[in-house]
C-alpha cells in the first residue's frame, strides 16, 4: 500500500510564499507523473501543477510565473513552492502520484494524499 503525507500548509498574507511538501512511501516499484491540485470551497479540484520523473512541468493559467514545481525521485518526493500568493490562492491543497506498484502492473495506480489547508488572507 502507498501513502502520500503532505506537509507545509497554513496561513499566510497575501503576497507571501509557502513550500508544500508530499512524501510517497509504501510498497513502490517507480512513480511516473506526480503534482498538486486544489480544491476551494464551493469550487471544483482544479490541476495546479504537475511534473513528469524527467522535470517535465505544466503549470494552470493562474500560477504561471508564481509556483513551481519539483521533485526528487529518489526519495519519492514532490515540492511545491509558491510565491506571491493570492486570496484567490485559498484552497485545500492535494498531492497526487501515479504509482507503479510491481514492474508487471498493467497501469499505475492514482494516489492521493489528504490535503493541507492553504488560507491567504491578511
Amino acid at each position: 500500500q502507498v501513502q502520500l503525507v503532505e506537509s507545509g500548509g497554513g496561513l499566510v498574507q497575501p503576497g507571501g510564499s509557502l513550500r508544500l511538501s508530499c512524501a510517497a512511501s509504501g510498497t513502490i516499484f517507480t512513480i511516473a507523473d506526480m503534482g498538486w491540485y486544489r480544491q476551494a470551497p464551493g469550487k471544483q479540484r482544479e490541476l495546479v501543477a504537475k511534473i513528469t520523473p524527467g522535470g517535465m512541468t505544466d503549470y494552470a493559467d493562474s500560477v504561471k510565473g508564481r509556483f513551481t514545481i519539483s521533485r526528487v525521485n529518489s526519495n519519492y518526493t514532490v515540492y511545491l513552492q509558491m510565491h506571491s500568493l493570492k486570496p484567490e490562492d485559498t484552497a485545500a491543497y492535494f498531492c497526487y502520484a501515479s504509482v507503479w506498484v510491481s514492474y508487471s502492473d498493467v497501469e499505475p495506480t492514482l494516489t492521493w494524499g489528504q490535503g493541507t489547508q492553504v488560507p491567504v488572507s491578511s
